[in-house]
């Protein structure tokens, strides 16, 4: 540890033994805001950050069993159960996320995408800026599922997107936890919003182009509760409102 830092934890320990005793404590800065939107000095800045990041995790997976279960159920509850379901799963690193939803059902196909080149050495994932779009993806898809908005540097665009690619009927899954907020948010995870905030933010993006849904349970690789934002487009041509 760094002089500076002994310096201000041994700084921040001795603000907060003062303001005990008064029911007061500190926080950091970021935790008194609902959204934030980290700023790079290009989108090459961007993208060489996200394409770091990924393979300095490369073998860490946020996702887990028991939310994914969760996903499949829901789902279950959408489309008939002879029917082949098309999906994507946006930001999945390594293909943990689209691989175990395949082997829930032979019904279900299910690929991934990542910015980074890393996505071709992995089963069912292509290599894909899930900011952008792709021509050939458009009302083609039953499902998306991700947790990864929050490495989005242009989230309402990356959602415009993800929405136009479901079909008709098709519904967007999004994964948000307290790790998705502010706190967490900066250069690796450029966009931070609470979780109880998401649907605020998303009706003042899309307005009642969209309607959501909701619901809430702990993950089984961490302490973490797990919101699922179920969200159905109500409008044929989702826009990102003024």
């Amino acid at each position: 540890m760094s002089v500076k830092k002994f310096l201000k934890s041994i700084l921040k320990h001795l603000i907060r033994g003062i303001l005990k005793p008064f029911n007061l404590t500190v926080v950091k800065k970021s935790s008194l805001v609902d959204f934030y939107l980290h700023e790079y000095k290009s989108y090459e800045e961007y993208k060489e950050i996200q394409v770091f990041h990924n393979k300095r995790k490369i073998k860490s997976v946020f996702a887990d069993k028991k939310t994914l279960k969760r996903v499949f159920n829901i789902l279950n509850q959408e489309f008939p159960k002879n029917k082949k379901i098309k999906g994507i799963c946006h930001g999945t690193r390594n293909g943990f996320e689209q691989n175990l939803l395949n082997s829930f059902n032979d019904k279900l196909e299910v690929i991934g995408t990542d910015i980074s080149e890393t996505a071709n050495n992995y089963k069912n994932s292509i290599q894909f800026d899930f900011n952008k779009n792709q021509k050939s993806w458009i009302s083609n898809f039953h499902f998306i599922y991700s947790n990864s908005l929050d490495q989005s540097c242009m989230p309402k665009t990356a959602l415009k997107a993800w929405l136009s690619q479901l079909k008709p009927e098709g519904i967007l899954i999004l994964e948000h936890t307290e790790d998705h907020g502010p706190t967490s948010a900066g250069e690796m995870d450029p966009f931070g919003v609470k979780p109880t905030v998401l649907p605020y933010v998303l009706t003042m993006w899309f307005g009642s182009q969209i309607s959501i849904e909701h619901s809430v349970s702990k993950k089984s690789n961490t302490n973490l509760n797990a919101w699922l934002f179920v969200i159905r487009k109500n409008v044929k041509n989702v826009n990102i409102l003024k």
